[in-house]
């Protein structure tokens, strides 16, 4: 039977989705991030699946986001950024606690998300050599070029919190973390994008310029692939979710 228990790790407000069987033993593990506004229950229906094929899923609450919300953040998109970097040391905590407690099985960890997740998840690939396997739905691998779009978006609109300062630090911090920028530390991981062809939130070309670049990088074709979704705008599929799970039981 499959469980679903409400618990910290590392210091995280999480929820851990495994078979109640096999709930102390070690297993390969996936942290699946939500996106912004989200929160961890979402992505319940992937995380019983995933863990119907023998694996432990950790569903985290992101900063100001569920369990971590705050009346002091009243519109948590303008943190966006803030809120991915917070994620990349909080998941360093959840492996830290994971192989601790002896919960993971030959260190075959996989990182995955939605949207902010998916941004999460790029990123992360540029900081954790560890990281076994990931999965980027309608997320970004171009972190900057996508904050320098929302800048110009936000102040089109008259609606930009940040001094011109501000912005240029933002920009400067957020390069070490740009997947695109040091595609060499994929290290031909595998790595799954879907994306949504008509996504208005998270632009569908950032994730499938880069595959386009990357591919022919990998010696291993199969390590590394895009789903393009026709029609599709910025919402998870049952066929990305199926496919995900097909995904991380194939590489993890």
């Amino acid at each position: 039977m499959i469980g679903i228990t409400k618990k910290s790790v590392g210091g995280v407000p999480s929820l851990v989705v495994v078979d109640t069987e096999k709930a102390k033993a070690s297993l390969p593990t996936i942290v699946y991030f939500h996106g912004i506004t989200s929160a961890k229950e979402h992505n319940l229906p992937l995380a019983f699946l995933l863990a119907e094929k023998g694996m432990r899923v950790i569903l985290p609450d992101s900063l100001y986001h569920g369990e971590r919300e705050t009346d002091e953040v009243s519109d948590v998109r303008y943190f966006l950024f803030h809120i991915v970097l917070q994620n990349l040391k909080d998941l360093h905590s959840i492996k830290v606690e994971l192989e601790e407690q002896g919960l993971l099985l030959d260190e075959r960890i996989g990182i995955a998300g939605t949207s902010m997740g998916g941004i999460t998840t790029a990123a992360a690939l540029t900081q954790f050599p560890w990281i076994k396997v990931a999965g980027v739905l309608m997320g970004s691998p171009k972190i900057t070029t996508f904050a320098r779009e929302l800048v110009a978006f936000y102040s089109k609109a008259g609606d930009l919190p940040l001094t011109e300062q501000e912005v240029s630090q933002l920009y400067n911090s957020l390069a070490d973390y740009d997947l695109s920028l040091q595609v060499e530390k994929l290290n031909e991981r595998p790595v799954l994008f879907w994306h949504g062809d008509q996504d208005p939130t998270v632009p569908f070309d950032h994730s499938h310029s880069f595959y386009q670049q990357v591919r022919n990088e990998y010696h291993d074709h199969d390590k590394i692939k895009f789903i393009r979704e026709e029609g599709r705008g910025h919402k998870v599929s049952r066929y990305a979710i199926l496919e995900t799970v097909k995904w991380f039981d194939m590489h993890l």
